[in-house]
């Protein structure tokens, strides 16, 4: 299960620090959703020990807070482009949310021993 998760979130991590290149600030997001695809792969291989993931997962927490909209207007995923910077925000703490539980969830499988 662990292989499972970590490499399907690992290219969809790379996937997401592709489609930055449009973003106002790709130089951010590249790095952040590229963390957390390398993160992935090293759960993959089994280099990552548990806290390191529950590190990852705290950090991607407080960036997703710390991004929060001032006024929530929603996602709007029917849109591809920015209505206001709330959305706009809205999204990025999504983003980052997503990396939070993937983390989280990596940090749980990665403490669990193997069966073969």
């Amino acid at each position: 299960m662990r292989k499972i998760v970590s490499i399907i979130f690992g290219l969809l991590f790379v996937l997401f620090a592709a489609v930055q290149y449009n973003d106002p600030d790709p130089e951010v997001w590249v790095p952040i959703y590229g963390l957390a695809a390398v993160a992935c792969f090293m759960a993959y291989a089994g280099l990552g020990k548990w806290w390191f993931f529950v590190g990852m997962a705290v950090m991607y927490v407080v960036a997703a807070v710390y991004q929060w909209p001032p006024v929530f207007e929603g996602f709007l995923f029917s849109e591809v482009g920015m209505r206001s910077m709330n959305i706009e925000m809205a999204r990025e703490a999504g983003g980052l949310a997503i990396c939070a539980v993937v983390m989280g969830v990596l940090a749980i499988l990665v403490r669990q021993p193997i069966r073969r």
